[in-house]
């Protein structure tokens, strides 16, 4: 019987840890494939990482878990950036580390100006580190064109230089190397891609700084140099809605290739941060409550990727009209940024209350949303758990 229902997975701390496989993980994935290594449920990769190239994570997980993985299954922090097309002819500065030029140019942008090639263009911005600093006045920049949106797809590696020519490009209205008169407002469009406060990798503390980090001190420093708020365009990566709504396109994409005529009802979302894997998975069931009601209120049926911007290949267009997606359920492992601490995990009102929200600040702070619907020891857990839900073997 073709299943009606896939899974979400995150990475880091569920599968892997750093460079390390949780062994659980290919514990998960045997009985997830067939005797052949195909996968017998869609799934999808779904992480806030995005400082390397979809193909490249797409190997490194076939290498990790002993099958082959495809890009279309792994969703980055900035995939969703391919549904944004209004931006796409816009010439934009790009944030992060990691191959940023190549990823905006995949997901569509044509104009790409990158953090270093600003810095070159005008090197009298960048003056935190002395080492650094012209030795000699150098000629004026001419002919740099107007930058019209920022793009952050990540933490990058020097926090001080990003911060300045971001401020200098949002107060210069895209112009750098004018005069500084009027500050603009609202600034050009910010968008910005995984909100992650903390991550673990193989640090025996689970606070590494995440983009969430540097997001903090971008809006910080901006209101503190304006007295305005930094406003954002779109923000992209887990927990925002539209990141799960591209996430469930893929899973339907996925059953429709195998040939799996019955409709996918049914998303279980596997986690270790509270604070995005199981606030989105549990904003994005909301959402699909929300949207049923609304669709039988009103009697007219539509999309849950309608509401998204025009992509590329229009995938809206090509969905069913039905919203056919009952419910996005939350499991979170103990392999990672969570840590239960009690020995037989399995209760969600065992889970520690958050009492300290480390979401985005435009993300509002609901408990409820924190809570897991379960909460189990590592991957082969939540996936047992979901096959016994499901009737599954």
């Amino acid at each position: 019987q073709p299943p009606a229902f896939g899974f979400l997975f995150d990475i880091d701390g569920v599968l892997v840890r750093g460079s390390q496989v949780i062994p659980a993980a290919r514990d998960a994935f045997r009985a997830l494939s067939d005797g052949g290594g195909q996968l017998r449920v869609p799934v999808v990769f779904l992480t806030n990482a995005g400082n390397c190239l979809r193909k490249a994570k797409a190997e490194e997980l076939s290498h990790a878990l002993g099958l082959q993985v495809s890009p279309e299954q792994v969703i980055l922090s900035h995939s969703p950036l391919r549904l944004f097309s209004e931006f796409h002819q816009k010439c934009v500065l790009v944030a992060g580390q990691g191959p940023v030029e190549e990823n905006a140019r995949n997901l569509g942008f044509k104009h790409v100006v990158t953090i270093d090639a600003l810095r070159k263009a005008f090197p009298l911005l960048d003056m935190v580190d002395q080492a650094r600093r012209p030795k000699e006045l150098p000629p004026p920049t001419t002919d740099f064109p107007t930058i019209e949106g920022v793009i952050l797809f990540g933490e990058p590696v020097r926090w001080e230089t990003s911060l300045q020519l971001i401020i200098d490009v949002l107060l210069s209205n895209g112009n750098p190397g004018a005069e500084l008169e009027d500050i603009p407002y609202p600034h050009l469009p910010v968008l910005a891609c995984n909100m992650d406060l903390l991550w673990m990798a193989e640090a025996k503390m689970p606070s590494r700084f995440g983009h969430g980090t540097f997001l903090l001190c971008l809006e910080n420093i901006y209101k503190k140099v304006t007295g305005r708020e930094l406003k954002y365009e779109a923000l992209i990566g887990k927990p925002s809605t539209v990141t799960y709504r591209y996430a469930e396109y893929l899973i339907k994409q996925q059953a429709e290739k195998q040939g799996w005529k019955s409709p996918i009802r049914r998303l279980y979302a596997i986690g270790d941060n509270p604070m995005s894997d199981i606030y989105g998975a549990n904003l994005y069931n909301s959402y699909l409550k929300s949207a049923q009601q609304n669709q039988v209120q009103a009697g007219v049926k539509r999309s849950p990727l309608a509401a998204s911007a025009q992509t590329e290949n229009q995938p809206e267009q090509r969905e069913d009209c039905n919203i056919s997606m009952e419910s996005c359920e939350s499991i979170l492992v103990c392999t990672g940024v969570y840590r239960h601490n009690t020995e037989a995990p399995g209760n969600p009102e065992e889970c520690v209350t958050e009492t300290v929200f480390h979401g985005h600040r435009d993300f509002c702070f609901d408990p409820s949303l924190v809570e897991a619907s379960y909460i189990v020891q590592d991957v082969n857990d939540a996936v047992q758990l979901a096959f016994k839900k499901e009737n599954w073997s």
